[in-house]
């Protein structure tokens, strides 16, 4: 991670997948995938520079009385199966407040000995509680680092960690 002041400004994540770049690409654009892991709310985005990024809850965080859509943002590059880069402004937590829209790149390539190399890369400039909420602190869920275990637990087993 990089670090910005006590505010983390970019983190980035690093994972072996054992699935291909397309399985992968999949998983973290089709909506009928993007709630199977992690959270377990269905994202949907138009996959194009300037395409409209929506996260909505999971049944359980609307049972808890989240909004229909939780977090909004941009399609800023999609080449697939390689490379999605997005911006993403949560509004799932009163503490986001005014922090502005962060960044999140996407990018996938052939690992060593085989599988998929998946780096996730978190721009959060002057987003300093949404960069504890992401980096999984205490009391703020798992962060990316959980997403991205039980979405490589999903493909590599069929079978989520969460739910």
């Amino acid at each position: 991670m990089t670090s910005t002041g006590t505010a983390v400004a970019t983190q980035t994540y690093a994972i072996i997948v054992k699935a291909t770049p397309e399985a992968i690409w999949d998983a973290i654009t089709n909506p009928d995938q993007t709630d199977r892991y992690g959270y377990q709310g269905r994202v949907e985005m138009e996959l194009r520079p300037g395409g409209a990024y929506r996260a909505h809850p999971s049944d359980a965080m609307r049972e808890l009385g989240a909004a229909d859509v939780i977090a909004v943002g941009e399609v800023v590059e999609a080449s697939a199966p390689t490379r999605l880069v997005h911006t993403w402004n949560p509004s799932f937590a009163p503490e986001i407040g005014d922090e502005p829209a962060t960044r999140i790149t996407w990018e996938l390539a052939p690992a060593d000995f085989g599988g998929t190399r998946l780096t996730l890369t978190h721009e959060l400039h002057d987003a300093p509680f949404t960069a504890t909420m992401v980096a999984g602190a205490p009391g703020t869920g798992g962060g990316w680092t959980f997403v991205l275990s039980d979405l490589k637990t999903l493909l590599e087993t069929g079978s989520a960690m969460a739910g």
